[in-house]
């Protein structure tokens, strides 16, 4: 069964935070399908955005595949950070995070994501979280309810997963293949990236 992977876009967005993870998951598919010809593939990746072109942190602009309103359900739903204030203030893109969360497989955030799952109330209080170095303490004032880490590249919640910042959204994405379909086609993929793949702990090669 094909799983499907939605990424969300929006004006601000860190360019690596969401293309890191897009390029996991696509190349895992690919790599997948080498071993499984005439399969259906192993994750269909789309972007979603509340609408028109969005404009990446640095620059880049991007055109997302979907808007929020005609966006399948995900199965795995991933949101990146960034500048994240204007979609912050958009009860729109809060709703459809919380609306997507409730149906998909996993639900995970690449740095100041966090913050977004957080506001949209799908990060529960107590849950353990972590995201980029620079926003560990902002997090936590913000929501004092959830338990916030430092030192990290993810934290895995179950259907809930929260990494550290920009290229930690890569390792978290090797450990969703990983934990969706198997260590063999997350090392693979890793090697085909040419990533030097990093556990949860420091320093510590995965791969």
């Amino acid at each position: 069964m094909t799983l499907q992977v939605q990424i969300l876009a929006f004006d601000g967005v860190e360019a690596l935070d969401f293309a890191g993870p897009f390029e996991v998951f696509t190349t895992a598919s690919r790599v997948h399908a080498r071993r499984h010809a005439g399969e259906a593939a192993l994750f269909d990746v789309t972007s979603v955005a509340a609408g028109g072109v969005v404009q990446a942190r640095a620059g880049l602009r991007l055109l997302a595949d979907h808007s929020l309103a005609d966006a399948p359900q995900a199965d795995v739903l991933i949101v990146p950070g960034g500048v994240v204030d204007a979609a912050l203030a958009s009860t729109q893109i809060l709703g459809w995070i919380d609306t997507q969360a409730q149906k998909a497989r996993v639900t995970a955030s690449v740095c100041t994501g966090a913050f977004l799952l957080a506001a949209s109330g799908v990060l529960r209080a107590g849950t353990r979280v972590t995201t980029h170095w620079e926003d560990v303490g902002e997090l936590r004032q913000k929501f004092p309810g959830l338990d916030v880490v430092d030192d990290v590249r993810w934290v895995d919640n179950g259907s809930m997963v929260t990494s550290a910042g920009i290229s930690a959204g890569i390792d978290m994405s090797l450990h969703l293949v990983e934990r969706l379909a198997g260590r063999d086609l997350a090392l693979r993929t890793a090697r085909q990236m040419d990533f030097a793949w990093t556990s949860n702990q420091p320093g510590n090669p995965s791969a």
